[in-house]
């Protein structure tokens, strides 16, 4: 299956501020993501029963990276879909943007599969917990893991992720910005705003 594509936001992305700290560059993403690739496929030996879920939107890019790095160093290209959290979520009132609802995309044989989230920032945990939520009215998948590109803490929930590309102690009111090309149109990297509330 060819892996799906970000629909772009509802409205423009944030603009990460001038004074924003760059955390990872394009190279740095690309690497952790590399390494992530691997740690699924150390945990899971038969990539034929794996099943990549991007949560929108970013998620879906990531979803379709690892399948690509998948591809290359376990030789199978896994199924990709998407997970969508839109009628899930209990933040809905919180959030300054909403993404378009895209159709959740999930493999027939959901009981025989490890389905891996992926997800850009996992902050609170509520994220996930939407997508585990959204998964379970489809069917009951043999496990569900999740990758996170970059984990900033301040769970509210107890979850966490099984695979992390970079572990970022954040103050709560900052803001991490994950930017990708295919997505955002501006070179892949992540930043760190010391002076908002995270979107």
């Amino acid at each position: 299956m060819k892996p799906p594509k970000p629909s772009p936001p509802t409205e423009r992305a944030a603009v990460v501020p001038a004074d924003a700290t760059l955390i990872l560059d394009a190279g740095a993403i690309d690497r952790a993501l590399k390494r992530v690739a691997h740690e699924i496929i150390e945990r899971n030996p038969d990539l034929s029963r794996v099943a990549l879920a991007g949560i929108p939107s970013r998620g879906i890019e990531i979803a379709r990276r690892l399948a690509g790095h998948l591809a290359t160093f376990g030789g199978v290209t896994p199924f990709t879909g998407v997970v969508d959290v839109s009628m899930h979520r209990d933040d809905l009132h919180t959030r300054r943007m909403l993404w378009p609802v895209q159709p959740t995309q999930l493999p027939h044989d959901l009981e025989e599969r490890t389905i891996v989230l992926t997800d850009d920032v996992l902050f609170s945990g509520r994220t996930c917990r939407a997508a585990m939520d959204a998964i379970a009215s489809f069917g009951r998948p043999a496990r569900i893991q999740y990758a996170a590109l970059i984990d900033r803490g301040h769970r509210e929930l107890p979850i966490r992720a099984d695979y992390v590309g970079k572990n970022l102690p954040t103050a709560f009111g900052e803001r991490v910005f994950v930017r990708f090309l295919e997505v955002d149109g501006v070179p892949d990297s992540v930043w760190l705003d010391r002076g908002g509330l995270q979107p």
